[in-house]
């Protein structure tokens, strides 16, 4: 999951929107939009490099450990 450094609370949001659930007008509007938007803008940065982003390496280890269980055994 990509985190964001911007972001942005409304108390009470379940009063901050009208009969169709849209966000009315309100103080709290924009910064909702600006932070919308920076997870757009990252989302759409880091779309094709998910395989490096995901890649651990404390998955790889633990994977090379079941190969060479799986690979190096004394009998079948």
């Amino acid at each position: 999951m990509v985190t964001i450094t911007n972001l942005s609370s409304v108390p009470k949001a379940f009063t901050e929107f009208d009969d169709n659930d849209r966000m009315m007008p309100s103080p709290y509007y924009n910064p909702i939009v600006d932070v919308m938007e920076e997870l757009v803008k990252f989302t759409i940065l880091i779309r094709d490099h998910s395989d490096y982003l995901t890649d651990r390496y404390s998955e790889r280890v633990a994977s090379a450990e079941e190969v060479s269980k799986r690979v190096n055994q004394r009998s079948m």
